[in-house]
């Protein structure tokens, strides 16, 4: 039995759909319950879903033998998993706004407001930038607004939040989509079940190309 770790949403039915097609369909995903854990034994599949945020945790732990996570949180938190796949859906980008008249002044101590700690730390150690970190765990558009900081790091999709409270991508980190992940130990003992998996997945996103 492969137990495999879905992003609850519309990444996740997007995600869904693709192991359909590869043949690993499980019809009472798709009845309208509150259950959370699926199954199909005579595929030898087991699908649940959990929070997107949760996913590598669940993979890592091998609870799930593989999941689709955002590469936002690969890069976060560094999970000791394997990176199998990108799957080309939920692209965005990780990216640094300000507002529109933002000068950066490289003598002051830039404050930069986000959820996404480490991998801001991480983009301005590379450029040597002295930084004040602030976590924020929500509607960090308004920091800069109120004066709390000067930019933010945030994931950006089409930039129309950012437009409407009069902020502006600065620069883009880097681009962001959803990845199939594995726990490092189901790998080695399910070698040959998971990459016929990721073989028939991997067909689908190169014709989606």
């Amino acid at each position: 039995m492969i137990n495999v770790a879905l992003p609850k949403g519309r990444l996740g039915e997007k995600v869904y759909a693709m192991f359909e097609r590869a043949g690993y369909e499980c019809p009472s995903i798709k009845e309208n319950n509150r259950k959370l854990i699926f199954e199909n034994a005579d595929k030898g599949i087991r699908y649940f879903w959990v929070k997107p945020s949760d996913v590598s945790i669940y993979v890592e732990r091998g609870a799930a033998d593989i999941g689709v996570c955002g590469k936002d949180i690969l890069l976060e938190y560094s999970p000791d998993v394997y990176e199998l796949l990108d799957l080309n859906l939920g692209k965005c980008r990780m990216a640094v706004a300000a507002k529109r008249d933002f000068y950066d002044d490289n003598q002051k101590t830039l404050k930069v407001a986000t959820k996404f700690v480490n991998i801001a730390r991480g983009f301005y150690a590379s450029k040597c930038r002295d930084i004040d970190i602030i976590k924020l765990n929500g509607s960090i558009e308004i920091a800069p607004i109120l004066g709390l900081s000067d930019v933010i790091v945030d994931i950006v999709e089409t930039g129309t939040t950012l437009k409407e409270n009069n902020l502006e991508v600065v620069e883009t980190i880097v681009p962001i989509s959803a990845r199939l992940v594995a726990n490092k130990a189901s790998f080695k003992f399910k070698t040959e079940e998971i990459e016929k998996i990721v073989e028939s997945i991997r067909e689908q996103v190169e014709n989606n190309d």
